[in-house]
């Protein structure tokens, strides 16, 4: 199948490590340049080397998001150095879990910050250029925002806003030829799931391999995702196959979220 995404430039937040580094690798090795934001430089250096091995062209834009000026010089910096933007994965974020009345309202300003004000000014930046080229955005959720719990209600509240952000955009998207999705993964093997499951493993006297598996049977799940199966998922959601698919919410939970 030709995903038509070969010579194509893709801005990845969050993409040192983790989902975002599973998704600028997969958009690579279809042939697309991509530009890379985060905070560690080396890191975003590492997957940028790994991008150019896989014969696409890399930049790495070392940044705090949530400074309101950073999202916009991204923008710059990734069409000076190639010319077009053709996607935004709106990748980075992480919100802070735990018992709402121990949380403040810096966390929750902390947990906005970075994963929907600097995306909002990122796609107001980038929107320009995708209108030129007909490009798309991708934001990646969380299922927390469809199905929230008390432990999450920083980042279920965020991952809601995202969605609802989304399909304002992607009304904006059918006028001016931009399509715009979320993706929501569940529970994903990265370093942010270990650090969970070592505290329940602390918690319950287990091992990890045991609390691992006690927490995927509380979820309901066979098993933890991947990163890169949620990459595959945001690959065809850029791809020419997915041309008629507009502000689609779609789901990478292993079965995790069962309402409608």
């Amino acid at each position: 199948m030709d995903l038509a995404l070969e010579g194509k430039t893709a801005l990845v937040t969050g993409g040192s490590r983790g989902i975002g580094r599973a998704i600028a690798l997969a958009l690579a090795r279809q042939g697309m340049n991509v530009a890379l934001a985060a905070r560690d430089e080396a890191a975003l250096r590492s997957v940028a080397a790994e991008a150019r091995a896989a014969g696409a062209g890399a930049h790495v834009h070392a940044c705090d998001l949530r400074e309101a000026a950073e999202p916009a010089r991204f923008v710059a910096a990734a069409a000076q150095a190639f010319g077009r933007i053709d996607l935004v994965v709106a990748n980075a974020g992480a919100t802070k879990r735990g018992d709402f009345f121990a949380l403040g309202d810096e966390d929750f300003a902390d947990g906005f910050a970075l994963k929907y004000f600097a995306h909002v000014r990122l796609v107001r930046a980038a929107w320009p250029h995708l209108v030129r080229g007909g490009g798309s955005v991708v934001h990646i959720g969380g299922i927390g925002g469809k199905t929230p719990g008390a432990e999450f209600t920083v980042g279920g509240s965020v991952n809601a806003a995202v969605t609802a952000f989304a399909k304002a955009m992607a009304e904006r998207g059918i006028h001016d030829g931009v399509r715009v999705c979320v993706v929501n993964p569940g529970s994903i093997a990265t370093d942010r799931l270990r650090t969970r499951i070592q505290a329940l493993a602390a918690a319950e006297g287990l091992d990890e391999a045991a609390a691992a598996g006690a927490m995927a049977r509380r979820l309901g799940i066979a098993r933890f995702g991947t990163p890169e199966e949620v990459a595959a998922v945001v690959l065809f959601l850029a791809s020419a196959p997915a041309a008629y698919v507009q502000g689609a919410v779609l789901d990478v939970d292993g079965g995790a979220t069962r309402t409608i």
